[in-house]
């Protein structure tokens, strides 16, 4: 087995949800109307960020996919790791801070699993799917510095048209690590990966296709299960074992709480399959949670709204949480979302990612949720 990741534990009373209203940043008066009219028919929980990251580089839609790297010699300490998809990728401390960045090319999204198998070494890996040159990049993660070194890899490039989506997933069943991608017109491509004498290699071991543009995926590695947001659509349900094809709808935009394009998607871990699937809902500026166990049942939805320093969140794409305590300052974990428009002083200015902590959005719901903050990441 390459890894074991161990999620603390949250115990769930009650998720019942009413909706209140919330108001964010927009770009235009335009917009605000209509995002006016849109609360008026449909409130939302709101919350705030607690901090925001530095700009990236580039202007316009560049910051697009966050992944969440837990320190565990020093979890206040961890790291985001975050795309800038016209240029490369950016590493961020929990302060919000550019640390590091790597202009490896166009890279879309990015996801992170622990304990890979690099010959003797056993390495925090993280991936992403690099429009460049319409292939999956690796990297190892320093596990003191949070820095970033691009692994030799060969033949991971990609059979489709273009390049998008990407996650993770490692079985429990096999032990296997397989980099999962989607392109814009909905091709999927799974590969399972294999590492020797320090050079990693794929294959693919499963293809199929949806037909529409897909980016958003998560695999819950403890259920097997792999979803896919296809943006105009919904989110489908899929064993992410290669050998299972045949896929579900979970959701779809019959449900009057999402609207297209269905973005980001991320797992809640919490004990004995419990826990939350939640997906970037673009359309309305909105996060909307589902089980992540049995049918995946719609529970509501909130939003990012103004706090007295930082702006609100609209037409996010890449979202990620993590459950694990983060130091003081995040003592039960975050979820973090990327900013279609960031304002700064009144002013439109690059686009960057917002950071709530977890405590935050578990509070907004009656009867609040328990949390007990007893974590572990093991290999």
């Amino acid at each position: 087995m390459q890894y074991k990741l161990n999620y603390g534990r949250l115990t769930l009373l009650y998720f019942f949800l009413f909706l209140t209203l919330g108001l964010f940043n927009c770009k235009t008066t335009n917009e605000q109307a209509a995002i006016e009219k849109t609360l008026k028919k449909f409130d939302f929980y709101k919350v705030s960020a607690d901090i925001q990251t530095t700009p990236v580089q580039n202007p316009d839609d560049a910051a697009d996919d966050p992944a969440i790297w837990y320190n565990a010699a020093d979890p206040a300490n961890s790291k985001i790791i975050g795309t800038n998809k016209k240029l490369g990728l950016v590493v961020y401390d929990l302060n919000g801070e550019e640390q590091f960045f790597y202009p490896v090319g166009k890279v879309n999204n990015v996801d992170i699993r622990y304990g890979f198998l690099i010959g003797t070494e056993s390495i925090d890996i993280v991936g992403c799917t690099n429009r460049s040159y319409n292939s999956i990049s690796l990297f190892k993660i320093n596990r003191e510095t949070g820095e970033l070194k691009e692994i030799s890899l060969k033949n991971i490039i990609s059979k489709t048209d273009e390049i998008y989506g990407f996650c993770f997933y490692h079985s429990k069943n096999t032990g296997i690590l397989y980099a999962n991608l989607v392109s814009k017109d909905g091709s999927f491509e799974q590969w399972e990966l294999k590492a020797d004498n320090e050079e990693i290699s794929g294959n693919i071991v499963r293809k199929f296709t949806l037909g529409n543009t897909c980016e958003g995926m998560v695999a819950d590695d403890e259920s097997g299960i792999l979803f896919i947001a296809e943006e105009d659509r919904g989110i489908w349900k899929f064993s992410a074992e290669p050998d299972q094809e045949e896929g579900k709808l979970i959701t779809d935009l019959s449900n009057i709480y999402l609207k297209d394009d269905i973005e980001g998607l991320t797992i809640y871990y919490a004990d004995n399959g419990a826990g939350y699937l939640l997906a970037s809902s673009q359309g309305n500026n909105s996060y909307a949670v589902f089980e992540r166990a049995n049918e995946n049942k719609y529970l509501g939805s909130f939003m990012i709204v103004n706090s007295e320093t930082i702006d609100g969140v609209s037409e996010t794409d890449g979202i990620d949480v993590i459950n694990l305590g983060l130091g003081e300052k995040f003592p039960h974990g975050i979820f973090i979302a990327q900013d279609g428009y960031n304002m700064e002083t009144g002013n439109l200015t690059n686009q960057n990612f917002k950071i709530v902590g977890w405590d935050k959005i578990a509070n907004i719901f009656e009867p609040k949720l328990i949390i007990d903050a007893e974590y572990n990441i093991s290999e």
